[in-house]
């Protein structure tokens, strides 16, 4: 089997990922995984996975879904093809709720405070 090529490595920033996928359920972690490869693989990503959250310094949403269900996953780059993951939330709203991507944000200064 060929292994594809990546264009981007995912890691996992503390357990702050680790904690949110260790209580989904299996289908929702193969769809999650599903979604990591397709992110490390295509060169450009479309929106429908990965989006730029509005009025944030760099933060992205990994969006995954299975059925009705709608996760997202708060990541952010480093070096620029690094995706770090923060938090993640099942959503239940139209609108991402604020207190998450908060979270998220300070998990971005937590990863980028530690690296200086």
């Amino acid at each position: 089997m060929q292994k594809k090529k990546k264009h981007r490595a995912i890691i996992f920033y503390k357990s702050y990922f680790d904690d949110f996928f260790s209580e989904q359920k299996q289908k929702v972690k193969d769809k999650i995984i599903w979604t990591f490869d397709l992110i490390e693989e295509l060169q450009r990503v479309p929106e429908t996975y990965l989006k730029h959250i509005e009025n944030t310094d760099g933060l992205f949403e990994i969006r995954v879904q299975q059925a009705s269900d709608i996760f997202r996953i708060f990541c952010f780059f480093d070096q620029g093809q690094l995706v770090v993951l923060a938090n993640g939330f099942q959503k239940k709203t139209q609108k991402t709720p604020k207190k998450e991507i908060e979270k998220a944000l300070k998990i971005k200064e937590e990863y980028e405070s530690e690296k200086e």
